[in-house]
């Protein structure tokens, strides 16, 4: 099991310092917008594991894949109505790239592990307060 720990930095403030093994992050959603807030790391979650997915099926290939750039655009606007809508836009780099390389990456990143958490996974989530 894998835990995470956040926690508040500053009493009766809103900023939150995340521990994830030997790393740490921050997150706020106040308005001063000292950090990502849950739904940025949410969506940078998708665009890392998407960048990730090609590289590691590239190397797993021989495909000459140097760099990969996502772009993430969220329209939560329907949130509240179940409808979380997020438009992904990826671009492999490499010299050697072919239009086949590349259709197969594209493939390849449809399956990445948090697209399919996040479209085809019942997550269960159990809060419990001592």
């Amino acid at each position: 099991m894998n835990t995470i720990i956040s926690s508040t930095i500053a009493p009766s403030e809103e900023p939150q310092r995340i521990e994830i093994r030997a790393h740490e992050l921050r997150a706020d959603v106040s308005e001063t917008d000292t950090a990502p807030n849950p739904h940025d790391y949410f969506d940078a979650s998708l665009a890392a594991c998407k960048a990730l997915t090609a590289h590691w099926y590239a190397r797993r290939h021989a495909i000459p894949l140097e760099r990969v750039e996502t772009t993430i655009e969220r329209d939560d606007a329907n949130e509240r109505l179940g409808r979380y809508h997020l438009i992904v836009r990826v671009v492999f780099h490499g010299a050697q790239l072919t239009d086949e390389h590349r259709a197969t990456l594209t493939r390849a990143i449809a399956a990445c592990p948090i697209h399919k958490l996040m479209t085809t996974t019942d997550v269960e989530i159990e809060t419990v307060i001592p």
